[in-house]
């Protein structure tokens, strides 16, 4: 595994508060990595100093093996950053500030016009080439944004809020973006939206109070936080005759049965042991006991139902 991004005990200071204590973090080659937490945890102020934009009280960042702070320049040339707010210029059109941004990227002049024109393609900007930026959409002024992040072919994306502004049909194509990205770059997205992150990441990094308080896959987060696995099965059948059937299976720790909308169907949540697949089990039992099963499927937590307790939080306060 090829590390291109390690932080280690990283904090920052502002007078006395302390917006990050001694965090540390790596993030791997092609990897995509969810990062949430409350407003005011500490997540823009990570971003910001991972990019160089800001520097750390204490603890230090390398980005592809170059310390942010000792080789700034070697460092900075693996990132590209999408801020919450695009850095574009509206007097410009969009293939002259593009141009400019290979300006400040040093990118050759023969290698630009095939790498535009790719990154403009993958953001889906092509049409709007001669547009003047201020008469952009704030969606397309998003897309521009991240078009630049992208220019120079970086190692390293960080985006912060990358889906702000887009409308249903933006949101699931800038998603497909994000995908792509993953196979050629490593990815840091910080969102607020939990499906896009669930979606699109392949790990997740959760920040409360300045600290790192969790970081896995999100299987393995909602593994940690309940106490068996969790499914539900609408059954075809009497209630009695259900639960009956399910004696045979002491697999099963647990189960209700309520009232399914479909006539003559009963909703049953079942649960097992920690980290026991009770699918099978379901299945063998109903089908012994010629009992229908018309639906089942995992209740394991969202993303949400993660993030809000694993940071006390509600969902009112990060909304």
């Amino acid at each position: 595994m090829v590390v291109l991004i390690e932080v280690r005990n990283l904090s920052k200071t502002y007078g006395q508060h302390k917006a990050l204590d001694c965090i540390s973090f790596s993030v791997a080659a092609g990897e995509i990595v969810g990062f949430l937490g409350p407003n005011g945890a500490g997540k823009t102020t990570t971003m910001n100093i991972i990019t160089g934009y800001i520097a750390a009280t204490e603890g230090e960042v390398v980005i592809n093996g170059a310390d942010i702070v000792a080789e700034p320049e070697a460092a900075k040339s693996n990132i590209g950053y999408l801020p919450d707010t695009p850095p574009v210029y509206g007097d410009m059109r969009l293939d002259e500030y593009l141009d400019f941004v290979a300006d400040i990227k040093n990118v050759k002049k023969s290698e630009r016009p095939e790498m535009l024109s790719r990154i403009k393609e993958s953001v889906r900007i092509e049409d709007m080439s001669k547009r003047l930026i201020k008469n952009l959409s704030r969606g397309y002024r998003q897309r521009v944004g991240l078009a630049q992040a992208m220019v120079g072919n970086p190692k390293v994306i960080i985006m912060d809020e990358p889906t702000i502004g887009l409308d249903p049909k933006q949101i699931i194509e800038m998603r497909d973006v994000v995908k792509k990205l993953g196979k050629k770059h490593t990815v840091i997205l910080s969102s607020h939206i939990m499906q896009e992150v669930s979606a699109v990441c392949d790990r997740v990094m959760i920040i409360n109070k300045g600290k790192i308080v969790a970081s896995d896959t999100l299987e393995k987060l909602s593994a940690g936080l309940t106490s068996g696995r969790r499914m539900q099965a609408r059954i075809k059948g009497g209630k009695e005759q259900i639960i009956s059937a399910f004696k045979d299976a002491p697999i099963i720790k647990s189960l209700t049965a309520d009232v399914s909308r479909e006539p003559g169907t009963w909703d049953v949540v079942l649960s097992g042991d920690e980290n026991i697949d009770i699918r099978e089990a379901v299945f063998k039992c109903m089908a012994k006991n010629n009992l229908p099963i018309l639906l089942m499927k995992s209740l394991d937590m969202t993303l949400e139902e993660i993030f809000l307790q694993i940071t006390g939080g509600s969902a009112e306060e990060e909304k």
